[in-house]
């Protein structure tokens, strides 16, 4: 069997982190397809030659239709440690977005309370505090307008769907995210939300990393390139 195509961005013993495409799970999930985790296993499997299970640990996700850097853990130590650092807030993760709406502030910081119904995997963002809701920070810039815009987005905090739901707040829907107000689909499912780079300090070395990922090979993208 060859091994798998991965778009590797940084490995070493103890970190694999990956560009990931569109349209693949990082984890599996009821869908039974083959998520990313095990694409990378068999790759390091394989290109390392390990008989048995290769331990690789998911540090993050993306959603399904959103691309760029993905962290995995190759130790269990290295694991515990990328953990700690994305729950206490310690990393720095850019995100690029392409919207059709010039937000009405160029730049600025978004807060809402989300709230996420689970069996329709969608989020409602509220603009004040609300029983079970929880509290949602990002700032944004808006980078470059050829036709559209590109925004840079900074979460602060870390909600499933939150950039997402955030800039559909304030009618900037991003381009093929149906879930949130876009109008037409991206023809290959996608929703043009990329996580940009990551800034984070090496679980071992105690090296600060920095991670690029490359924008996906897409026409919408093409003007922003």
């Amino acid at each position: 069997m060859p091994t798998p195509i991965i778009n590797v961005l940084y490995e070493d013993n103890h970190l694999l982190i990956v560009n990931k495409p569109v349209g693949i799970l990082v984890q599996g999930d009821s869908t039974g397809d083959r998520p990313l985790v095990e694409i990378a296993k068999e790759y390091v499997k394989e290109k390392y030659e390990k008989p048995g299970a290769v331990f690789l640990g998911v540090v993050h996700r993306l959603d399904r239709p959103v691309s760029g850097v993905v962290v995995f853990a190759r130790t269990s130590k290295a694991l515990t440690r990328m953990n700690a650092q994305f729950r206490d807030k310690e990393t720095q993760k850019i995100y690029w977005a392409i919207v059709d709406n010039k937000p009405a502030k160029p730049q600025g910081k978004l807060i809402h309370w989300l709230v996420k119904d689970e069996k329709k995997n969608k989020t409602t963002a509220y603009d004040s505090e609300i029983d079970q809701g929880k509290r949602s920070e990002l700032s944004y810039k808006l980078v470059r307008q050829a036709g559209r815009c590109l925004i840079e987005v900074q979460p602060i905090t870390g909600r499933p769907h939150q950039i997402r739901v955030q800039l559909a707040s304030m009618q900037c829907p991003i381009v093929g995210d149906l879930k949130y107000g876009y109008p037409t689909p991206n023809q290959d499912g996608s929703i043009c939300l990329h996580a940009r780079s990551l800034q984070f300090v090496h679980p071992v070395t105690k090296e600060k990393m920095m991670i690029t990922a490359e924008l996906p090979d897409e026409p919408h993208w093409n003007p922003f390139r």
